[in-house]
């Protein structure tokens, strides 16, 4: 399944470890590390980063949603595909 993160960014669902706050400072040095390994997929559109989707491989995606609405989306198509 795909999930839509905003302003037209997709990522698949089944690689999606943890969606997260980017608040606090483990987090902050996750996407730091990130971003100098090349792993930090900024879906942002130059907006304020509100959720950290941590990824399989080790990517890690900067979205400019907030992690409840993201998570809303995911409970969202895990109800439509029981149906």
């Amino acid at each position: 399944m795909l999930i839509h993160i905003g302003f037209g960014n997709i990522v698949n669902t089944s690689k999606i470890i943890a969606i997260v706050s980017p608040e606090s400072a483990p987090i902050k040095r996750l996407v730091q590390n990130a971003k100098e390994k090349g792993l930090a997929i900024d879906a942002t559109q130059g907006r304020r980063t509100k959720s950290v989707l941590i990824m399989e491989g080790g990517q890690v995606v900067l979205s400019a949603l907030l992690p409840d609405t993201i998570a809303g989306r995911l409970q969202g198509t895990t109800e439509d595909s029981e149906e």
